[in-house]
């Protein structure tokens, strides 16, 4: 592929939306953003940029905060999110992604269960 043109598949557009949104992304965890964001059904028709950075707020909720144990502990999905932001928001800084603004705390989820 020449510099300057496009993707030659959804995979390859996702995977360099996400190194854009998120360049000190590692590559283990590149590589689970962009699997959850290829298997998502609800991401399938997104525009890369859409779905990588969905897949990593996802990603990275579930992987690297207690949303799951919020959950499992009968908060409600917004009270979960609400609770993790800090603890989301640290990740994404880390990999040079931009935050989430308090007020899109509850943004939609692209999670392929």
């Amino acid at each position: 592929m020449s510099v300057g043109s496009p993707p030659l598949n959804r995979r390859d557009a996702v995977a360099a939306a996400l190194a854009r949104l998120a360049p000190r992304l590692p590559d283990f965890e590149a590589e689970a953003a962009l699997d959850r964001a290829l298997a998502s059904p609800g991401l399938r028709r997104a525009a890369p940029e859409t779905a990588a950075r969905l897949a990593l707020i996802t990603y990275a909720r579930h992987v690297f905060t207690d949303y799951d144990d919020l959950l499992a502990d009968g908060y409600d999905r917004d009270s979960a999110r609400h609770f993790v932001l800090d603890d989301l928001n640290a990740a994404l800084a880390a990999w040079g992604a931009a935050p989430i603004p308090e007020d899109e705390a509850g943004e939609p989820e692209a999670d392929p269960r």
